[in-house]
């Protein structure tokens, strides 16, 4: 992988990084599948469900995009799957039980945050990577839509919305550090 990527001694190799990428970025996306799996399960039939299920289905094809290039490139899942599955839906359904406009303040701030992810990624891969890095734009410009959508469906709007983004933004850049190793 040769690109802007620098490396400083004790950074993984390009093998490494690659791996480190579609590792997380999978892990991300079946984060994202739970979450909204969780905030369905809450809200039922809610004025924001439509919404929230499109955004679903877009995960759903995200997740089965990385789950080709994991199985494409034989790199393993990472370690924390089954926490993340839990996490992902209890997360979901908390936010939603604080009500709809919560629930979307939970999109944006995970869209925030995976939207700066997702630009780093893209900076540094190399142009030998340049169909990896196309499904990441995709991916990002599906996330900034999910961004404006929880926006628009009031989630500024929510009680204690700054504190309750800032330690959603707080897990999802742990769960990100730790899936890239893991």
């Amino acid at each position: 992988m040769s690109g802007p990527r620098r490396q400083l001694p004790g950074d993984p190799d390009d093998r490494q990084y690659l791996e480190r990428v579609v590792r997380v970025d999978h892990a991300g996306e079946y984060g994202a599948k739970r979450i909204y799996a969780g905030q369905l399960a809450v809200l039922g039939k809610g004025p924001s469900c439509a919404a929230i299920r499109h955004m679903a289905a877009q995960e759903e094809r995200h997740l089965a995009a990385f789950e080709r290039i994991m199985a494409d490139r034989r790199i393993r899942p990472t370690a924390l799957m089954p926490i993340w599955h839990i996490a992902g839906f209890l997360l979901g359904a908390g936010t939603a039980i604080m009500g709809e406009k919560a629930a979307m303040a939970c999109t944006v701030a995970v869209e925030e945050v995976i939207d700066e992810h997702y630009r780093g990624q893209m900076d540094a891969l190399g142009e030998d990577e340049a169909a990896l890095k196309a499904d990441i734009a995709r991916f990002r410009d599906e996330e900034i839509e999910h961004r404006d959508t929880g926006l628009a469906h009031g989630a500024e709007s929510t009680p204690g919305y700054e504190p309750l983004t800032a330690i959603i933004k707080a897990g999802s850049r742990l769960a990100i550090w730790l899936s890239e190793r893991l």
